[in-house]
């Protein structure tokens, strides 16, 4: 699934193709995705995109009377493209554009949305309840301490609740978590203010590496101008499990935690 740093860098590439730039057409080939694409998105047409932002792992168009949400689910990407370009399999979705330009859903899997709302973005159930951005000052050692408080949550989970942070997903997780030393199933309640504070520091590092490295290389996913990420090849365990850590050669752990493997070192990390 493509994480917080796909998600931005996917923005900082569709964005200068459609600010300012009026929506002439919305081909909706196939709506079935994670939830139906409704037929209000037709209403983007004719307006303005004055704004393409993240919220979490949602990318919003925002324009003068709505936002457009797109969510990229497992699998999906986005292309700028000319308009006329022929389109492939999974190519659900294009927005047109007046600059002769289209923005393009691709979406394999269809756990992708596109949805669109008239109210204020952060009013629609999908974002009403989201925790800080990770990489504001909102995201501070203060609260992640405030918000860990008696939690007896593993803190990889703890972490990857969107309630408490948006957008540390699995991979950066792993990553945050082995350069903090902190074990992944150490309760949140009882690590230390001086490790958490460690651990915000670390997250908004690595978050932010990721970011300007162009994302990590996924299978399912390459960036808006179809380069994939390199930070990939800067990951310390995910990915690495049986393999030796790179700071104290114990081969690194692997179990799965809610699901999603977790990757550690049982001799750095506690």
């Amino acid at each position: 699934m493509p994480e917080l740093p796909e998600v931005e860098v996917s923005r900082q590439g569709i964005s200068p193709w459609l600010t300012g730039i009026k929506v002439t057409r919305v081909v909706v080939r196939d709506g079935r995705l994670r939830w139906p694409v409704p037929g209000e998105i037709q209403e983007l047409v004719d307006l303005v995109i004055h704004r393409v932002r993240r919220r979490a792992k949602y990318l919003l168009l925002e324009t003068d009377f709505g936002t457009a949400i797109l969510h990229l689910g497992m699998s999906g990407s986005l292309r700028v493209l000319d308009i006329g370009t022929p389109a492939e399999k999974h190519d659900h979705v294009d927005i047109e554009l007046a600059n002769g330009k289209l923005l393009r859903l691709n979406d394999p899997r269809r756990f992708g949305a596109l949805l669109w709302t008239r109210e204020p973005a952060e009013a629609h159930a999908l974002l009403a309840k989201l925790g800080p951005e990770p990489l504001t000052d909102a995201f501070s050692a203060d609260y992640l301490r405030e918000r860990a408080k008696g939690r007896s949550t593993a803190i990889k989970l703890f972490l990857m609740d969107n309630h408490v942070v948006v957008g540390v997903g699995n991979i950066y997780a792993n990553e945050a978590l082995y350069a903090a030393g902190i074990h992944p199933k150490r309760a949140a309640g009882n690590i230390s203010a001086e490790r958490l504070g460690n651990l915000v520091s670390e997250i908004k590092r690595v978050l932010a590496e990721a970011i300007r490295q162009g994302g990590t290389t996924l299978k399912d996913f390459t960036s808006a101008d179809g380069k994939p990420g390199y930070f990939v090849q800067q990951l310390q365990v995910y990915g690495r499990g049986g393999q030796p850590c790179f700071h104290c050669q114990t081969l690194l752990s692997e179990v799965k935690m809610g699901q999603r493997t977790t990757v550690f070192c049982s001799h750095c990390q506690r």
